[in-house]
């Protein structure tokens, strides 16, 4: 029998080899990145898009845009609470805040990848201990 995080990776790895995005690669990348960041992080397909969690959903693609990778960043599904002040430093201006409890981060190719992904790392660590 499968365990279970065999169970929850079959279902995104059969979407991500399904889709007919040009940035395939970015996509694949980004998800191995996402994973590799902390032992707790699983993912599922939610929102019709690959999705991380914790404790609570806390990252989402948004694989809409043909020209440009977005993970978005948020507090969970139903999260009605802010980011305090100051919770996400963001030295290198990754971030576009879309509201008090999310944000986005647009990767536009696999240089764009490469050059984000330290910065990337340091923004989750920081946000999964905010979830």
């Amino acid at each position: 029998m499968a365990d279970k995080s065999e169970k929850q990776v079959a279902p995104v790895q059969a979407f991500i080899d399904a889709l007919d995005h040009p940035l395939q690669g970015e996509i694949v990348a980004l998800r191995k990145l996402l994973l590799e960041v902390d032992p707790r992080i699983s993912e599922e397909i939610k929102w019709n898009a690959p999705s991380f969690r914790t404790s609570e959903h806390f990252a989402t693609m948004h694989l809409r845009a043909k020209d440009a990778l977005q993970l978005i960043l948020h507090l969970g599904a139903k999260s009605k609470r802010a980011l305090p002040p100051g919770a996400i430093a963001d030295p290198d201006g990754l971030l576009r805040w879309l509201g008090k409890d999310r944000a986005s981060v647009t990767l536009e190719g696999p240089e764009d990848l490469a050059r984000k992904t330290d910065a990337l790392v340091a923004i989750v660590r920081q946000w999964i201990e905010q979830v």
